[in-house]
């Protein structure tokens, strides 16, 4: 993580906004403790000098929404109000990461990326576990630009996207002629990152004929091109990334023993953006500066947004949160996105007999049982406001846009809710 640099008067009027930086990894140091480096940040109140001007995030005062990303040598700017302090305090650092810097606010996220970035100091493989969406290459590319090799190629291969029969070529490369269609050779992904870092992205998909290869190439830092008969040395370090349970594959015949220990050297393993919540409003704030570029402004979500975000299961963890965002983006035209603009991605969902109720708690995760606990402090508070949503929300704290929608997600959990008299829905 970059180091950042406030001025004086900037960390004395922002106590809050510099621990928020310091918990989320950043080394923020006294404006006068060091000479700052190429690549350092710097954060300045409005009016006081700009010491690198691409580098650094001016702060308003007052409770104006506004937030400018750095472009053409400007400064970025940011000013916000108490009320809007979560995505305030996301979008700043957002702003004042570095460019191969992940996005990540959750303590689990945080303690991965600082376990990847130890990882990174040394030359070993890495496996990365985890399931679809959740930032395995994210992580991949972090390892690698934390590491020694930053200034060498990072080469990313979907082992699933390939032809089978292709995949030795493009991995090892091939000569002229080696086979129909070969008309020049080719150094193979493998050569391609030689100095640097190789991502084989869903390595359980490889077939077995080749994993032997794969195993011989990783012991003998080696690589034999199709059709040649003189291996070529290769200097590469390999990071493998898999969806599905690489042990179990070797319990089931369906990838070497020996290649799994070869590439789980050190495992790391990302986990479901359900059991991370505190990582989306980072990944909000992220994600809108990103998708919002070129717009004369720049929405921030409203807590009522935040809420029902927060409230989703996340199936197709973060691509479907950008998925998300998007959408928002565009549903919103003005300076705020509120959750009216929050539209979640169609999932397919199981159809239970009709004779079969819903259970109340399918598994004993404490995902369920905090979602049970929540459906029921909601159905309590409705019955003693006497079925006013206005009541009932105001007494829990969140908007009624938000209790309509997990009133709704009640119901279609099969949960039931004991309806109000008709003179309070009428």
């Amino acid at each position: 993580m970059r180091a950042i640099y406030p001025s004086e008067t900037c960390a004395r009027a922002n106590p809050l906004l510099m621990s928020w930086m310091r918990g989320l990894g950043f080394d923020v140091r006294a404006h006068d403790s060091a000479r700052p480096r190429a690549g350092d940040a710097f954060m300045v109140t409005e009016g006081e000098g700009l010491p690198a001007p691409s580098n650094t995030l001016v702060l308003g005062e007052g409770d104006e929404r506004l937030v400018i990303p750095a472009a053409d040598g400007a400064p970025a700017r940011l000013s916000y109000g108490r009320d809007d302090m979560v995505f305030g305090h996301a979008f700043a650092a957002a702003l004042l990461r570095g460019p191969d810097a992940p996005t990540a606010a959750d303590p689990h996220s945080l303690a991965l990326y600082a376990l990847a970035e130890r990882v990174a100091a040394s030359d070993i493989t890495v496996l990365i576990n985890g399931p679809t969406g959740t930032g395995k290459e994210v992580l991949a590319r972090h390892i690698h630009a934390t590491s020694e090799r930053r200034d060498g190629p990072f080469v990313a291969v979907n082992c699933a996207a390939l032809p089978e029969t292709m995949l030795e070529a493009l991995l090892f490369g091939h000569t002229r002629g080696a086979f129909t269609g070969a008309a020049g050779a080719a150094q193979g992904f493998f050569r391609a990152a030689n100095g640097g870092t190789l991502l084989l992205d869903e390595v359980a998909e490889m077939p077995l004929s080749l994993q032997a290869k794969l195993l011989r190439a990783l012991q003998e830092r080696e690589v034999v091109p199709l059709g040649a008969t003189t291996p070529e040395p290769v200097d590469v370090r390999v990071i493998a990334c898999a969806n599905r349970d690489l042990g179990g594959e070797v319990a089931g015949g369906r990838f070497r023993a020996d290649l799994y220990y070869r590439l789980s050297v050190f495992p790391l393993t990302t986990t479901p953006l359900a059991d991370r919540r505190q990582d989306v409003a980072a990944l909000v704030a992220t994600m809108i500066l990103r998708h919002a570029a070129g717009r004369p402004t720049i929405p921030w979500p409203t807590l009522a947004a935040l809420d029902v975000l927060l409230a989703h299961d996340w199936p197709g963890n973060v691509r479907e949160l950008e998925n998300v965002i998007q959408r928002a983006l565009l549903m919103a035209p003005g300076d705020r996105i509120d959750a009216e603009h929050i539209i979640f991605d169609a999932t397919p969902r199981a159809v239970a007999p009709a004779a079969a109720p819903a259970p109340a708690l399918a598994e004993p995760t404490l995902g369920n049982i905090v979602k049970l606990s929540e459906y029921q402090a909601i159905r309590e508070t409705l019955a003693q406001c006497g079925g006013s949503r206005t009541e009932t929300a105001k007494r829990l704290g969140i908007s009624e846009r938000t209790l309509r929608y997990r009133l709704a997600k009640i119901r279609d959990e099969g949960g039931a809710i004991a309806a109000p008299s008709r003179s309070v829905w009428a």
